[in-house]
């Protein structure tokens, strides 16, 4: 097969740049896969993983994710850290690609207006990639595999494909295993009885809890998990008040200075957001090619309600926001505006553009969880007067 000229010229140029990139700026900066670097070499060697000592830059992971980056400790941090860009950068343009194909089915212009959304999304969302990149963080990869198990689910249904099924199954479990702030699907397979997604899961789950005793054996595995557990426990209360924190729970606290009132609050919401997600698949009887808009939702979702949801973690609602550009025209004008605005606002608020202190103003005021709020909000009207 054949690649078109000019195809192949944007991919030599794309890579060139990329490298370039990598080479002046990005191989001296990806702080958070140094420390994610650092527990994969703890891994090998049997040592434990959560180290007080560490501070702001304590390896927060489960013990199953060290082991993904074990196998880089084995290299020298400057090839582990080209690896690992190549890989964010993959599943960033592989995110993208899948948000176009999952919207490409409602297209009627043979896509071509799924690929105008998903062009405008990420660019709305470019910031996001860019410091996810910067950081050598790993949510692109895993909002990738979540895109993929979504795939897998509108190929399930439309087939009902058991093989399907199991791989969406499959993809979610690893996801989980990473990071568990993917269990926030775990109601809707449940709501939508896909027990055929769910027992693979449950089954990748299982293996990624017992895996860590082939370094650590038995007891030091539940040991590392224990530890696991506490330092999650310990870091999670005093990062609520930062700026970069865009939760719900983060944005309660700084807003009231009151830890106690602000988790009432978060419960609250939580309990509202339940309903809403419950309504918004209830709505969807009858509408074809429902998952994706109520996966869209849920992977908007992932960043407001896990308590350190940090800003880059927004680059999960890619499907979301190209959802609802894809249907701007169908919105009132007045809406159509405000998202508009909405989304001009969240695209703009860099720090270069602001500056050092108008930026962290515009953080700690926790605008941006409610510029995605406000997403929310647009997607729930689309789905009620049933354009989704």
């Amino acid at each position: 097969m054949r690649i078109p000229r000019r195809t192949a010229v944007i991919l030599i140029a794309a890579s060139g740049v990329a490298a370039a990139l990598f080479i002046l700026k990005i191989n001296k900066d990806m702080v958070d896969f140094n420390v994610n670097y650092a527990a994969g070499d703890r891994l090998i060697h049997g040592e434990t993983l959560y180290r007080t000592s560490d501070k702001h830059y304590q390896f927060k992971y489960a013990p199953f994710c060290a082991m993904i980056y074990a196998p880089l400790a084995l290299l020298s941090p400057t090839a582990a850290r080209a690896i690992w860009y190549v890989l964010v950068l993959a599943a960033t343009a592989g995110s993208l690609c899948l948000t176009a194909r999952l919207l490409a089915p409602a297209d009627e212009q043979g896509g071509r207006s799924a690929r105008n959304a998903v062009l405008l999304a990420g660019l709305v969302l470019a910031k996001f990639f860019l410091r996810e990149i910067q950081l050598g963080q790993i949510n692109t990869i895993i909002t990738f595999l979540l895109l993929l198990m979504v795939f897998n689910i509108v190929r399930d249904e439309a087939k009902r494909s058991s093989g399907r099924g199991a791989a969406a199954g499959f993809l979610w479990g690893l996801a989980t295993a990473m990071k568990p702030y993917a269990l926030i699907f775990l109601p809707y397979f449940i709501l939508r009885r896909r027990w055929n997604i769910l027992w693979p899961a449950l089954l990748v789950l299982g293996l990624s809890l017992i895996a860590p005793s082939a370094y650590y054996g038995f007891p030091g595995n539940l040991a590392v998990h224990m530890e696991w557990i506490s330092t999650l426990s310990r870091s999670t209360s005093i990062l609520l008040d930062s700026q970069d924190n865009v939760s719900l729970l983060a944005m309660l606290t700084k807003w009231t200075h009151d830890p106690g009132f602000a988790q009432l609050g978060f419960a609250v919401f939580l309990l509202a957001l339940v309903i809403v997600v419950y309504l918004f698949v209830r709505w969807s009887r009858g509408r074809p090619n429902a998952v994706v808009p109520e996966t869209a939702l849920l992977l908007l979702l992932i960043p407001l309600i896990s308590p350190l949801g940090w800003d880059y973690t927004f680059l999960a609602s890619v499907l979301a926001v190209a959802l609802v550009l894809q249907h701007i025209q169908e919105l009132p004008k007045i809406v159509r505006f405000g998202l508009i605005l909405n989304l001009a606002v969240i695209g703009l608020s860099l720090y270069d553009l602001l500056g050092r202190r108008a930026y962290a103003a515009f953080m700690s005021a926790s605008v941006l969880t409610l510029n995605f709020l406000i997403i929310v909000g647009v997607m729930v009207c689309l789905r009620w007067t049933r354009r989704i």
